[in-house]
């Protein structure tokens, strides 16, 4: 099928004193891994739980497709581009950071922690203008990346055929070829063909079918 990456391997990050837990799919930070670098076009699937009130402060991206998808809570979106927002549970928020964008990322909630999932993506366009989105349904690319396609699940469902099939679950289990995944868990899937992810009972998962290959500048 191909390689199935447990919740537990996932590279840890963040700031316990600032409220930050991160968890990290692929080299990032001071963790770097040469041979998981990135998979497809995906550079970095980050699960995140922040602390009522805890967040990011006013950091730099350029040149990449970030989408970030909200589990439970909500996400208080900042950036120099003018944009303000409240990314809610099951809302995409989708950014291109293009020619660069300072922004920030915070829990909105005084008394709730959040949880999100976010990834980085290549773009297909490098130097365009940075631009923002936030949108709710069930199929939705990165701006400017239409070689990806993220699909959100909730049952049982056929995966796409893709060069490169990426699984992620959310919530409750599912069985993908003989594997049992459970929050967290995800699968790493080459030349996907004829696959059926299934579901026993109430599940969330985001499934990424991409079919470019990345392009630097």
């Amino acid at each position: 099928m191909g390689v199935v990456w447990r919740a537990g391997d996932r590279y840890p990050g963040g700031d316990a004193a600032q409220g930050i837990e991160t968890r990290h799919a692929f080299s990032f930070g001071g963790h770097y891994d040469p041979e998981n670098v990135s998979f497809g076009l995906l550079l970095a699937c980050n699960e995140e739980y922040l602390a009522p009130n805890a967040g990011f402060s006013q950091h730099p991206h350029r040149d990449v497709e970030i989408v970030t998808w909200v589990i439970e809570g909500e996400l208080r979106h900042e950036d120099d581009a003018g944009h303000r927002a409240l990314v809610r549970e099951g809302e995409i928020q989708r950014l291109s950071a293009g020619t660069g964008v300072l922004h920030s990322e915070r829990n909105a909630s005084p008394d709730r922690p959040l949880r999100f999932l976010q990834m980085w993506l290549h773009p297909a366009e490098f130097g365009a203008p940075p631009a923002y989105e936030i949108t709710r349904g069930q199929d939705v690319s990165p701006l400017r990346q239409p070689g990806a396609l993220l699909g959100v699940r909730a049952g049982t469902a056929r995966l796409p055929e893709a060069p490169f099939v990426y699984v992620h679950v959310v919530r409750g289990q599912l069985r993908l070829d003989g594997e049992t995944l459970g929050p967290g868990d995800s699968a790493r899937i080459s030349d996907a063909a004829g696959l059926t992810a299934y579901c026993d009972g109430p599940a969330e998962y985001l499934v990424w079918a991409m079919h470019g290959v990345p392009r630097y500048g």
